[in-house]
């Protein structure tokens, strides 16, 4: 059985946390920044004691963000009209009047609803879990492009957090799961902040065969390793990175032309194996723009431990110990020595020349990557519009500085390396020779590229054209240079 979140029962509890202020915003202010951070970080303590003098509000996080039991008659005040029977009966409280499940504010006066995490139960999560707002979703929010589209999948939706944040710029949403218990909460999502979103059961693309979407978006369950299933949010399975190559392989296909999949994906890390040149043969021949980002690469130790714990399982038990040791014996059978994680942007295209890129993204940064994923795209396709670059003019962005490092030597200070730096967005760098420096120096919009390369060339007789422009190329894929 899987609970049943009724539009009535959903409006019911939405009117009562907007009575008690139970939102993001509310929870804050209750807590203040202090005992918010604590519990940010899995310290429930400080926040207990800042929530006794909020009243219904200090009720609500105390029950659904602390997982504390709570007196009959506060949890009646703080519920309104919501019968404490139904909550029982549908999961979201349990019958000593705990939370049952992981009801929580979430960004612009949105709620979400999810399974409670392994802090709160106290244990492992059953395999059927459904995830709530973690890290990866977060990130693959904040990597999504929010340009104004008709329709939209949200393939995998899990508790439904990207259908939410699709609903700032998308008509009509789709969202599929295979697991009836994440669509069931997920409609519940949908329910208490107020969205129309179509939600269809099944495996992969099943259920929208042989319809497209002007946008796709993607969290799978990308976990690398043997092909079993101890969770179904993280584990497809498939073996090893088959999962992320799946999606990246059927993705396009569900495109409208021009349309665009963005997905979060992993891939092995193999000796003598180029990982650029694996995740690009998952891609269709021809029709599609691709960009792969490499966030992070995890060796085997760490990827195991690190998802055993995110599941609530103590790596020092018999269970944890067992299943580190399949896991990493099954890495070593296959000669794998990393896994890679980052961002995947696909664009159909039914150009004759589409454009694939793979990046590493390592380095840390604050802003979102969902602008300059849009960025790139545009780029690509001016680019593409735009071959003969030797007669556009450029100028560069305001954000791009000249870096150089020296160091000390015989005659003063030599220098060791030069670099032009975007300080924004994802903080975009590029090592640059002298002539390469003086070129963009010179990108003013003044002159074609052609007559500021005759000029540099004549005056320092050191600038060779042909070399320049894939140089330009990824300057300006890279927001660095910009037509003028």
């Amino acid at each position: 059985m899987h609970p049943d979140l009724s539009a009535d029962l959903c409006a019911r509890l939405r009117e009562a946390f907007e009575t008690a202020g139970y939102t993001a915003d509310g929870v804050v202010d209750a807590l203040g920044p202090q005992a918010h951070s604590a519990l940010g970080r899995g310290e429930p303590e400080p926040a207990r004691r800042a929530s006794r003098d909020a009243g219904t509000l200090g009720t609500l996080i105390r029950l659904f963000l602390l997982g504390d039991e709570e007196p009959e008659q506060d949890v009646r005040r703080a519920l309104g009209g919501v019968g404490i029977d139904t909550l029982v009966e549908n999961e979201v409280l349990t019958k000593d009047l705990r939370a049952g499940l992981d009801v929580r504010p979430y960004e612009d006066n949105w709620w979400v609803i999810a399974d409670l995490d392994s802090d709160v139960r106290g244990g492992a999560v059953p395999e059927d879990h459904v995830l709530g707002v973690g890290h990866a979703s977060i990130s693959l929010a904040r990597a999504t492009k929010r340009t104004p589209v008709g329709t939209l999948l949200d393939l995998g939706t899990g508790c439904g957090v990207q259908a939410l944040h699709a609903s700032t710029h998308a008509e009509r949403i789709t969202a599929t799961d295979l697991s009836e218990r994440a669509l069931r909460l997920a409609q519940g999502t949908f329910r208490i902040n107020g969205l129309d979103v179509e939600t269809l059961q099944g495996e992969w693309f099943g259920p929208v065969r042989n319809r497209r979407f002007d946008q796709v978006v993607c969290n799978p369950p990308f976990v690398v390793g043997p092909p079993r299933v101890d969770y179904v949010y993280r584990d497809s399975g498939l073996g090893g990175d088959d999962a992320s190559a799946l999606v990246i392989r059927q993705l396009p296909s569900f495109l409208n032309e021009g349309g665009v999949g963005q997905l979060l994906a992993s891939w092995v890390h193999r000796k003598g194996e180029d990982w650029e040149e694996r995740v690009s043969g998952w891609l269709p021949r021809g029709g599609v723009d691709a960009w792969f980002v490499q966030r992070d690469i995890a060796e085997p130790a760490l990827y195991v431990g690190t998802w055993l714990k995110d599941a609530g399982v103590d790596p020092r038990s018999a269970e944890g110990r067992a299943k580190a040791s399949a896991w990493l014996d099954w890495f070593e059978q296959n000669d794998v020595q990393g896994v890679g994680f980052g961002y995947v942007t696909l664009r159909r295209t039914d150009e004759m020349h589409s454009q694939v890129v793979c990046e590493d993204l390592r380095h840390a940064y604050d802003d979102p990557l969902g602008p300059e994923a849009a960025r790139w795209l545009d780029n690509v396709a001016w680019l593409r519009a735009n071959p003969d670059l030797l007669g556009q003019r450029f100028r560069v962005a305001d954000t791009v500085l000249l870096e150089e490092v020296s160091e000390p030597g015989e005659d003063g200070w030599r220098k060791v390396v030069a670099r032009l730096h975007r300080t924004d967005g994802p903080g975009w760098q590029h090592e640059v020779d002298e002539a390469t420096a003086r070129l963009v120096a010179g990108c003013t919009g003044a002159l074609p590229l052609e007559d500021l390369l005759a000029l540099l060339e004549f005056a320092y007789g050191e600038i060779d054209a042909e070399a320049a422009l894939p140089i330009v190329r990824d300057l300006i894929r890279h927001g660095m240079l910009i037509p003028a």
